[in-house]
């Protein structure tokens, strides 16, 4: 690994440990040119997934477009960070499950609602208005009299 500091590539592990349950490996190292100490996060590479657009048109998976749906959905809501985070793998490791290659983006929409669902009911219905293009007041108020048990 090229230390960050110096450009050399001759370090040392000082620390291994699991992170995100296990998905990711979080190493500190120590550069044994200038001591320079820093993380590295080590992971298992995802298969490269492609998007089937509402068009007909692909376009490259990208774990960044889903977060950043999760983080607008969820502003200045009480939910962490970490939390965000944790939903994001959620749903990528659901998708990857489900599809191999090729995911429609209906089903990168529906997953995503799904658990904004179960993770903050302002952040769903923010996001569902979105994603459903709610045309009108009555849109919305179904989808909230639809939360209610």
């Amino acid at each position: 690994m090229r230390c960050p500091k110096c450009n050399s590539v001759e370090d040392r592990v000082i620390d291994s440990r699991p992170w995100k349950d296990g998905a990711v490996i979080r190493r500190r190292r120590e550069c044994l040119t200038c001591s320079y100490r820093f993380t590295t996060y080590e992971q298992i590479e995802r298969e490269d997934l492609r998007v089937i657009k509402r068009d007909g048109r692909y376009e490259p998976f990208e774990r960044k477009k889903l977060l950043s749906g999760l983080l607008k959905a969820c502003e200045k809501r009480p939910i962490s960070r970490e939390m965000i985070e944790e939903a994001t793998d959620r749903i990528m490791d659901e998708l990857e499950k489900k599809f191999e290659g090729e995911i429609p983006a209906t089903e990168i929409g529906e997953a995503l609602m799904r658990s904004l669902r179960q993770l903050d009911e302002v952040a769903y219905v923010r996001f569902a208005s979105v994603y459903r293009k709610f045309k009108d007041i009555n849109e919305f108020v179904n989808e909230v009299q639809n939360l209610q048990p």
